[in-house]
Parts: structure tokens; C-alpha cells; sequence
């Protein structure tokens, strides 16, 4: 569909099938996968936020649909909010130590998606015992984890966590419920991957997420 350093001028979005997305960080290397596309999803904006290149190769895997929108409908529609969305996010990724292997393309890519929750003070984000279903980084805010160790028991505060901080990814790589509640203690707002997005984007990070499970051995295994 896109080939790396090519001009751009449209954006795409996939009806159905599924792509390859491919990028070349050093000449006479072979490309890295970086993601599948699936439907629903969309690619080649970058070049009409930056008037850059084409960042990455796209290829069909399997026949595929795709939905154009060329650069002037673009620039009409949706160019102010991408750019501010877009920019919002990746000012906070950057500030996740998790992410500091990851390269400017593929950090743009996460942020793309990315989910915005608001709690207030006094809510629960994640109770004991729910099932897993989404991967949590602050953004603004703190929060206070909660475990009960037995039946009846009054929870115990075990860890905190403020800004740039993530919680989560313990249901979703070991896929197990909850092992604590997660409560605000100030208003927050959070964003998330779901189950599959986590997968898709953060699975060369699997080992760093396993690495951290070491922080959650006070409460992770009673």
C-alpha cells in the first residue's frame, strides 16, 4: 500500500483485511514488523500531520479493503485534532520509563491507541478478584493499591502510584483477575490499551513487564 520514504497524500482506514506494517531502521538490514493492521484501524497520517515521508511500509497480508481521505479532506476535517491529540499523548509517553526502548514511530503508533478515563477521588479503577481486561499508565493523579488477604479482612494499602506509572499488565500477561483493588486518591485521569491492543503493541515489552513483577511480590502472591 505505502512504501518507507515514499511522498504521502492519503490517509487510510482498513474495511477489511489485514496489513503488515514494516520499517527499516538501518540500510542493508532486514525491516522490523512493527504491527498488524486489522479492520477499523488507520495509517499513513503522519505524512500529512509533518509533510514527511512515509515513515514505515505497508503491506497487504490477505486481500484487503481500504478507505482513502486525501490530504486537502484531511487537512478540512481532522489535521487540528489529530496533531493535538497526538501531541498530548506522546509528551506523556515519554515520561514511562516502560517505553524508553521504543523509537518515535512506534511510540506515535501506541498513541494512537490510547483511551482517556477520568475518575474522581474516592472511585475504583480495578477491584479484587474483576477480570483483566485493560492495561492502565497514569497521566495525571494518584492512586493507592488495595489488597485483602483474607475473606472479611480490612484491605491493606500496599503501593502507590502518581504520574508516569502503569498497573495492570499482571491480568493480562498471566491472564488471572485482579489481585488488588486499585483506589483514587485524587481526581485522575488514566489512559489504557485494551487486551488486544496490549498484545499487539507491547509484546516485544513482555519481558520488561515481567522483569517489574518483582515491585508487586508484596501483595502479588499472598
Amino acid at each position: 500500500m505505502i512504501k518507507q520514504g515514499d511522498d504521502g497524500g492519503e490517509l487510510y482506514i482498513v474495511d477489511s483485511g489485514e496489513l503488515d506494517c514494516m520499517k527499516l531502521f538501518k540500510p542493508n538490514k532486514d525491516p522490523t514488523h512493527l504491527k498488524d493492521y486489522h479492520p477499523g484501524e488507520s495509517f499513513g497520517e503522519l505524512s500529512l500531520l509533518y509533510n514527511a515521508p512515509r515513515a514505515a511500509s505497508i503491506q497487504a497480508k490477505t486481500e484487503c479493503t481500504l478507505w482513502a481521505l486525501d490530504r486537502e479532506c484531511f487537512n478540512n476535517i481532522v489535521k487540528d485534532a489529530a496533531i493535538k491529540r497526538r501531541d498530548r499523548y506522546e509528551s506523556f509517553l515519554k515520561k514511562v520509563e516502560l517505553l524508553d526502548t521504543m523509537d518515535p514511530y512506534e511510540r506515535m503508533q501506541l498513541a494512537d491507541g490510547l483511551q482517556s478515563h477520568k475518575f474522581k477521588a474516592g472511585e475504583y479503577v480495578v477491584k479484587q478478584g474483576d477480570p483483566g481486561d485493560k492495561f492502565f499508565m497514569v497521566e495525571e493523579g494518584n492512586l493507592v493499591v488495595l489488597k485483602v488477604d483474607k475473606p472479611g479482612e480490612a484491605p491493606k494499602e500496599v503501593y502507590n502510584y502518581k504520574e508516569g506509572d502503569y498497573f495492570g499488565e499482571l491480568a493480562l500477561l498471566k491472564n488471572i483477575p485482579r489481585q488488588a483493588s486499585i483506589q483514587c486518591k485524587t481526581d485522575v485521569r488514566l489512559v489504557s490499551l485494551d487486551k488486544e491492543s496490549f498484545k499487539r503493541m507491547l509484546g516485544p515489552l513482555d519481558d520488561i513487564l515481567k522483569r517489574n513483577e518483582a515491585r508487586y511480590q508484596k501483595y502479588a502472591q499472598k
